[in-house]
């Protein structure tokens, strides 16, 4: 059994120096866009889903001395109970609860955690094997089909969960027990003889050890992750085998084929984005990591096929991703249904883990626009404007039969979102030797260290609502670093100054960011001004789908309409392509928002009534227009909504 040592040193790096995020704590957002959305998730969002997970019946599950009650999610068809995960959602709460500790202590919520650290320690093996489902109702079943069942994936959030808290509080007590689980899973899997040769299906195991590694330094750790990513899709298939010890036959799988969890290939020969949604991005998260800390350039050049062949062929406008129901992922190129699409909040989250990492190696702004879509659209869609009301699906049209909900069936979804918003400064900026990485643009004040000098930078703007961003600069002494700052690739005509003294941007640009490197001094300034003009976007011919629509957009946020604004079902709305698009900022829409004001068309039914088809056009007739944010429809009463519009 291994454990930390008393003085932790920091985990060595790859070959090459990548970025590192700045801790999430030494960014605050006093006002701006993102205060509220911050402040909400810390008081009510956290709260609010330790409440839904004792009063669904979750909590129960670990109270591992007594016998199991009868089932809070029944077995489904194809075998497996969301019960089977539910260890997965009290490590994403604990993460989501522990960034909140670490810049606002808590005892009661404290008290929480140690309350569940508690119980699974009580109920975790002698071997190490932590898993409330196997070890209170099937424990002679543990490891014997890691196709369907999840237990890693569980264990894998779980320490992550178990990683953050350390880090917030540095009790070590959750931390251990998480170590003993995966000394366990050290001891079973791997390439020798004497061990299983297995992997699971549902990624994310991958990508939790690799925290757990930069936090010990423990070369197992990042050896195990490894392995886990390279033995992924190695023909014959080990879930073949393993069904066959089961007495099942492969061939009754329901979903027919191993590309539903990313595993039909080697991740290296991978090109096309397949299968579960959120799988993919949690294991090309790892790959991600890998790619660095191995120093492994065929796992990066697999990272960059696959985000190509996502952002060019399987990725919504609003950043949603994962279009099918059937099988939570992804069907063929251009596949972009808007009524039934999937586009499940934690694959729009885990899309930007994804694209979050793979910048901190590889600074393109390919990368910081899909998380910024992300963050403004495809995941902020996820989650209520009160904090404590969902969707799982994120559509991109609906006549009114989509409703928020307070908890799901399988409540992935809302511990997602709620992890990624309490450690949104994370997002913002990145360091490495004297550079500093400025990725995403909003009001806040940031602590850095850069090269080991002191830098308070405050951020002044109204972003995403308006373009135009000041950069103040705090320091003791002059110090000569490099600031680098993101163009985003959204905005067709940008200007960048320092101290009032213009910056040739043509020179200064790569992949799409900015470098400017001088000895800066106390009080100085950089000004960004990126025009941000209400745009009309076009989708690719082959998304037939969205054929004779257009879809609005301006600066990072994407627009759609809502029938509360307009009175009819938008689906009767046409957009004429020489209408002007007017932004207006309105202080009473849910907390104050851009909103796109027009002229608009609507098809006259009037006459129509007994008639479904005649050999005449409909009538269009003028109709006031009005377009809000995508991430805050479905927040005041029920009604259509569409984001793609017909264009007259």
């Amino acid at each position: 059994m291994s454990s930390l040592p008393k003085s932790v040193a920091p985990a060595a790096s790859g070959a090459h120096q990548r970025f590192v995020p700045v801790d999430h704590t030494k960014v605050a957002f006093p006002g701006g866009f993102w205060e509220s959305w911050t402040r909400t998730a810390r008081e009510v969002t956290v709260p609010s889903q330790y409440r839904r997970l004792e009063e669904e019946g979750f909590l129960e599950v670990l109270d591992f001395g007594k016998p199991p009650a009868p089932l809070v999610r029944p077995i489904q068809p194809s075998g497996l109970s969301m019960q089977h995960f539910f260890d997965s959602d009290f490590g994403k709460w604990i993460e989501a609860a522990s960034y909140t500790l670490k810049t606002h202590p808590d005892p009661d919520l404290e008290a929480k955690i140690d309350g569940i650290v508690e119980k699974l320690e009580q109920g975790q093996m002698a071997d190490g094997y932590l898993n409330s489902w196997f070890i209170r109702r099937e424990p002679e079943k543990r490891w014997t089909n890691l196709r369907d069942l999840h237990e890693m994936y569980s264990m894998g959030h779980l320490l992550e969960g178990a990683v953050a808290y350390f880090e917030a509080t540095g009790k070590r007590r959750f931390l251990d027990v998480m170590i003993r689980a995966v000394d366990h899973i050290i001891d079973t899997f791997g390439p020798e003889p004497d061990k299983l040769a297995g992997y699971d299906a549902h990624e994310e195991i991958e990508l939790a050890l690799v925290k757990l590694w930069r936090v010990t330094g423990d070369p197992r750790h990042l050896k195990l992750a490894t392995w886990f990513v390279d033995e992924r899709g190695q023909m014959p298939s080990y879930y073949d085998g393993e069904a066959r010890r089961r007495g099942e036959d492969p061939a009754t799988y329901i979903y027919q084929t191993y590309a539903y969890s990313q595993a039909h290939e080697p991740v290296r020969e991978q090109r096309e984005v397949v299968g579960h949604a959120v799988r993919a991005m949690y294991l090309f998260s790892a790959m991600a990591d890998l790619s660095h800390e191995n120093d492994d350039p065929a796992l990066k050049a697999a990272c960059d096929r696959l985000f190509d062949n996502l952002t060019g062929r399987q990725l919504y406008v609003t950043g949603g991703l994962g279009p099918s129901a059937s099988n939570e992922g992804f069907t063929r190129a251009f596949d972009l249904p808007n009524e039934t699409a999937y586009a499940e909040t934690c694959a729009a989250v885990a899309l930007g883990f994804w694209t979050h990492r793979m910048a901190q190696t590889d600074l393109d702004r390919r990368f910081t626009d899909r998380l910024e879509t992300v963050l403004y659209n495809g995941a902020l869609s996820g989650i209520a404007r009160d904090g404590e009301h969902y969707f799982y699906e994120n559509v991109l049209e609906s006549h009114g039969q989509h409703r928020r909900w307070k908890w799901h069936y399988c409540p992935c979804c809302p511990t997602n979102i709620a992890r990624m918003l309490t450690s949104l400064g994370q997002y913002f900026y990145s360091a490495k030797k004297d550079e500093l990485a400025v990725h995403l643009y909003g009001e806040n004040t940031a602590e850095l260290d850069i090269g080991g000098r002191f830098v308070r930078l405050r951020q002044e703007t109204r972003y995403p609502w308006d373009g135009d961003v000041a950069l103040a600069l705090t320091l003791e002494n002059p110090a000569t670093f490099t600031f680098t700052l993101r163009i985003p690739g959204w905005c067709r005509e940008a200007s960048v100054s320092v101290n009032g003294e213009t910056v040739d941007l043509g020179a200064a640009c790569v992949k799409g960011y900015a470098s400017i490197t001088r000895e800066w001094r106390n009080g100085d300034e950089i000004r960004l001004s990126f025009a941000m003009p209400a745009e009309r976007l076009y989708a690719h011919p082959a998304a037939g789908e969205d054929a004779g629509r257009v879809a609005l957009r301006r600066g990072p946020v994407v627009y759609c309409v809502e029938e509360a604004d307009i009175g009819i079902e938008p689906q009767r709305l046409r957009l004429s392509s020489e209408a002007a698009l007017e932004p207006r900022f309105d202080a009473t829409l849910l907390g104050g928002a851009v909103v796109l004001e027009a002229e608009g068309l609507e098809a006259d039914a009037q006459g129509w009534t007994g008639d479904l088809y005649r050999t005449t056009a409909p009538e269009l007739r003028p109709r006031p227009f009005r377009a809000i944010p995508y991430h805050l429809w479905a927040n005041r009463e029920t009604g259509a909504m569409q984001v793609w519009l017909l264009e007259a």
